[in-house]
């Protein structure tokens, strides 16, 4: 009996072992790149699918061999022939792997994009009733908050009815946190305002921008602009500066506040009346004051940029909030005017709420909106 037709056999067998191989190692490389695309968001790194690949190839070959060797007594892995079929198995499988990543992850990602809702809804729902996580998914309508900039009408289009995945376990706290964060970092959303239930339910939905550079900083009332000066030496930002110019008889333009200086490039903030008395052509002299506490300007300034923002409530008659104490409101009440009286600043908590007050709150929108609903009459009905 001659060897050749084992030999045959044998190659034969190794080619078909290594293309079936590589078509599992690609079929469990797009398989884990297509489930962490659906569940994360993001595409899956490429060592991590590859190493599924090659993980069930390895299963596979370990277990023959084992086989092999108990039942007919078949060549160990340290033999030449196995060790190259092996080692041709293993490049294929990773060069599968690859490309099974590439392909599970577009799979994922047109998927998504062609909108699969009501797959989706369906897999959120067995999700969540296995317990491993749960499913926020946007309104469809999404309102603009009062008192921000709105929101690019192209943001509010791609997340109307978009879906995110937190995990299970997170108080309704927690859970609104997340969401927010995930608005915030990834659809570069400035300020939220959402309610939601315990299973992730949204309820209410609005979204404001958040202007970028100076502009957060300034207080209502006033602008920046920018000048040719000789700033003060040892001047910083912060610092309350006279404007003079440089004529032969010198006189005093402006007070304003010194923003930022690069040589002799200066930036203030002053009064918006003030800064048409500013001329781009012209070089001016800067002079530092002594400090001066400007507590309205710091506040508004902080307050433009904070999370926070602050509303003025009216107390109508039957409220509910009508003889409710300060404390019992989730915000901060930073003043409180009774009817015909004079205000009261920062009220203890034990103070009574009356009809006809009104209220100066501080809080995130969703807070002051709750606010506004309570302080209206509960209807008769």
């Amino acid at each position: 009996m001659t060897q050749a037709p084992v030999a045959a056999v044998d190659l034969f067998s190794a080619s078909v072992s290594l293309i079936g191989l590589a078509i599992l190692a690609a079929a469990v490389a797009a398989t884990v790149a297509a489930i962490y695309r659906w569940y994360v968001k993001a595409r899956v790194p490429v060592g991590l699918a590859v190493l599924g690949g090659l993980a069930i190839v390895a299963i596979y070959l370990n277990t023959s061999t084992a086989l092999g060797q108990v039942i007919g007594g078949a060549r160990g892995l340290l033999d030449l022939e196995t060790a190259m079929v092996n080692i041709a198995i293993f490049v294929a499988a990773a060069v599968a792997s690859y490309g099974g990543n590439l392909a599970g992850d577009r799979l994922a990602r047109e998927f998504a994009l062609a909108g699969a809702g009501e797959f989706e809804e369906d897999v959120g729902r067995l999700v969540r009733a296995i317990g491993r996580a749960i499913v926020v998914t946007l309104p469809d309508e999404i309102e603009d908050i009062e008192g921000y900039d709105p929101v690019a009408e192209a943001t509010k289009s791609d997340l109307a009815g978009k879906s995110f995945v937190f995990p299970r376990g997170l108080t309704v706290d927690q859970l609104r946190e997340r969401l927010i964060t995930r608005l915030r970092e990834d659809h570069g959303v400035g300020h939220v305002g959402v309610d939601l239930t315990r299973d992730g339910t949204v309820e209410y939905l609005a979204l404001g921008s958040r202007a970028a550079g100076l502009g957060p900083t300034l207080a209502p009332g006033t602008a920046a602009t920018a000048i040719t000066a000789d700033p003060p030496n040892a001047a910083s930002a912060g610092d309350t500066v006279q404007v003079w110019s440089t004529e032969a008889e010198p006189s005093r333009v402006l007070t304003a506040e010194l923003r930022a200086a690069a040589d002799d490039v200066v930036t203030l903030a002053a009064d918006l009346a003030d800064v048409d008395r500013l001329d781009s052509e012209v070089r001016y002299r800067l002079v530092t004051l002594p400090a001066e506490a400007r507590v309205d300007r710091e506040f508004a300034s902080l307050l433009r940029n904070a999370d926070e923002t602050m509303d003025v409530v009216t107390i109508a008659e039957g409220s509910p909030l009508d003889g409710a104490p300060v404390g019992s409101l989730d915000l901060a009440v930073i003043a409180r005017r009774p009817a015909g009286g004079s205000i009261d600043a920062i009220p203890p908590r034990s103070t009574i709420i009356s009809a006809a007050d009104t209220l100066y709150a501080l809080g995130r929108p969703e807070a002051l909106r709750r606010l506004q609903a309570g302080a209206e009459a509960e209807s008769s009905s």
